[in-house]
């Protein structure tokens, strides 16, 4: 049976959402105290943050414009 594109995305975003869960247990249980410049730890917060944006991306709705005209437009004759 083919994927659907529905079912993929699913797939997609079971995944992501399986990885933020796991990135956030890591997160909360990473030791303390947190400087600012802790590299680890800034990126974790970095995957966190791509991890939502690939979320969000996956939710937009994205706007196709299709043309005015169903096929390009013949140039009119002129007499």
């Amino acid at each position: 049976m083919p994927d659907t594109l529905d079912a993929r995305l699913r797939d997609i975003t079971d995944a992501l959402a399986d990885l933020r869960q796991q990135l956030a247990a890591e997160i909360s249980t990473y030791p303390t105290p947190i400087s600012g410049c802790d590299a680890q730890f800034n990126h974790l917060l970095d995957l966190r943050h791509r991890i939502r944006a690939a979320e969000a991306a996956l939710r937009h709705e994205v706007h196709i414009p299709s043309p005015r005209w169903p096929a390009p437009r013949m140039p009119v004759a002129r007499v």
